[in-house]
């Protein structure tokens, strides 16, 4: 008789009998995967149940909101939307948001993309100290600035005004948006920049008509991300914007609406204003998730 017929089967044998031997590294990986399922469908619950609910109630009436909170709206009540876009003057502060956005976002992807490239492709004495200067600006809370801010821009002369809140936003997305880039310039080919100096380009036109083209994922990426993130931005204006109503933003807006529904009772003007301020980021995300995930994988290997 082999002696080596009485040894036990080695872990991972192929002739091994079903349900000997240790449990391998790919049952590890399936018991991680699987709460990691778990607890992406348990965030997922958390955030779209409260959105669909907000949408819901936007077309029921005051009485429905709290007698039937979780089923349907009897009729669509479209004139929700449409007291919420005039009498509440969502729709002022709807354009005033989209001016603001507008307007810092460009500002921040210019300065933001430009200071990264260089950072990112040229070598200079301080360059890393500029770099984690940047950097260290995502480790910095909105709120700790609020009072020197409002005197800085008070002085400046830009207090309650659209040019002050664009400034600020600029500045406060500039951090994330030179670390994201940095990086995403550097996986670019240095083969295509000298190609185009070779050709006779500048620095500036290797930039814009070179390098900038071949970034479009990333850039897509930051921009996307910069609109979510000044859209919902609330603390900001309501300090730089706080006595010129005509000015307010969406957020500030329904912080209002808010505020009076507890005295007029109009809750369903409240969500459908809600509604209003919703949307389009989602209709965002949506349109160009694509082109945000291949910015974000993009970037991740060289």
């Amino acid at each position: 008789m082999n002696p080596q017929s009485t040894l036990p089967p080695k872990t991972g044998d192929p002739s091994a009998p079903a349900g000997s031997g240790h449990k391998g590294p790919r049952s590890e990986v399936r018991f991680f995967a699987g709460l990691g399922h778990v607890a992406l469908a348990v965030w997922a619950v958390i955030v779209i149940v409260p959105i669909l609910w907000t949408f819901l109630a936007a077309f029921k009436n005051t009485s429905e909101i709290f007698s039937s909170p979780w089923t349907l709206p009897a009729e669509l009540r479209w004139e929700n939307f449409g007291r919420a876009w005039t009498k509440a003057h969502v729709g002022r502060y709807f354009l005033n948001s989209v001016i603001v956005v507008s307007c810092s976002t460009f500002l921040t992807m210019l300065l933001g993309s430009m200071a990264a490239y260089v950072l990112a492709r040229y070598k200079f004495w301080g360059n890393r100290a500029v770099y984690f200067l940047f950097v260290s600006g995502l480790a910095f809370p909105v709120f700790l600035a609020l009072v020197p801010l409002f005197f800085v821009v008070k002085n400046l002369g830009l207090l309650d005004t659209h040019t002050g809140v664009v400034l600020v936003y600029s500045a406060y997305s500039l951090p994330f948006t030179v670390f994201f880039l940095a990086a995403f310039f550097k996986t670019l080919p240095s083969s295509v920049a000298e190609a185009g100096m070779i050709d006779g380009c500048g620095h500036t036109r290797l930039f814009f008509q070179v390098m900038m083209p071949m970034a479009k994922p990333g850039l897509i990426s930051v921009t996307i991300f910069n609109i979510i993130g000044q859209w919902a931005q609330y603390q900001l204006p309501l300090v730089l914007l706080s006595n010129a109503k005509d000015k307010w933003v969406l957020t500030q807006g329904i912080a209002d609406i808010s505020v009076n529904a507890g005295y007029e009772a109009d809750w369903s003007g409240l969500f459908a204003a809600l509604t209003i301020a919703i949307l389009p980021m989602i209709i965002v995300y949506a349109v160009f998730q694509r082109q945000i995930q291949a910015g974000l994988t993009s970037g991740a290997v060289k």
